[in-house]
């Protein structure tokens, strides 16, 4: 990437006090630091972008398209706080959830340091992420708690949200803190993964390719990426949730048990459950 062509040198580099400038201020930099705020916009929308056209590579029906700061005002997904990314069966920024086939929230940044020559204009890799000071992506516990909180946020502001899946794309590992309530959430429906698209986030040494429960999962490929998201176009899920006693749940399955297909028990307990 020239850095050039997206922001000022200052706006997406640290200099540190002799001089050099780098993306992330090294382990056991003992100089004097700053926060740089101004960038977390400038990489949320070059990432938005780099996801709309990765997917629109791997997408083939042309009956769907990527749509990228989506607002659904039924779900309460408003100008305010858009969706980052959307594939939908219509190409435009507002959209009825019986359009939306999955929603994405995007939590990338900058995994591995870099450093940038002001004479050469040019960039070069000095370390992965255990290098320097800086947590990236998935690795950040505020991060992976706002995306869970506005994912909870959509999945419980309508009904019609409960057939849409949700997913939470990121490009670094998982944190250890994290993995048993990735495939917590994805048991209980309320998000339907942690996906990294980056296949190798350390220069040497493994990283997690999934947690048990496929909460959190590492795409090393293209095709891996396409057919996790077929299967989401394919799948005709239903988000369920309550709180009952045992009586009434029992009661609730005595009566969809009534019904003469499977498919029509399943949806006559869904509508008992939602009118509880």
């Amino acid at each position: 990437m020239d850095s050039k062509n997206v922001a000022f040198i200052n706006q997406l580099f640290y200099k540190t006090d002799d001089g050099r400038y780098l993306a992330y201020w090294p382990k056991g930099y003992r100089g004097p630091k700053s926060t740089l705020q101004s960038r977390n916009s400038l990489i949320g929308n070059f990432t938005e972008n780099w996801v709309c056209n990765l997917f629109n590579a791997l997408i083939d029906d042309e009956n769907l398209h990527v749509v990228r700061q989506a607002r659904i005002p039924s779900l309460g997904i408003t100008s305010r706080s858009p969706a980052d990314i959307v594939i939908a069966t219509e190409d435009k920024k507002v959209l009825k959830p019986g359009e939306v086939k999955v929603i994405f929230e995007v939590k990338m940044s900058l995994v591995w340091n870099w450093q940038y020559d002001v004479d050469s204009e040019e960039i070069r890799e000095v370390g992965d992420f255990r290098t320097h000071q800086g947590k990236p992506s998935f690795t950040r516990s505020d991060s992976i708690l706002k995306a869970i909180g506005k994912c909870i946020d959509i999945r419980v502001s309508n009904f019609e949200s409960s057939k849409i899946p949700i997913i939470v794309l990121g490009n670094a590992p998982l944190s250890n803190g994290f993995s048993k309530k990735a495939d917590h959430l994805k048991s209980a429906g309320i998000i339907q993964g942690f996906w990294s698209l980056n296949p190798f986030p350390l220069n040497h040494g493994n990283t997690r390719k999934s947690t048990p429960k496929r909460g959190f999962v590492r795409f090393d490929n293209t095709d891996e990426l396409r057919l996790h998201l077929n299967r989401l176009f394919d799948n005709d899920l239903n988000f369920f949730s309550g709180m009952e006693n045992s009586e009434v749940l029992g009661k609730y399955i005595e009566m969809a048990n009534m019904e003469e297909s499977y498919e029509n028990k399943g949806l006559k307990f869904l509508n008992l459950i939602k009118g509880s």
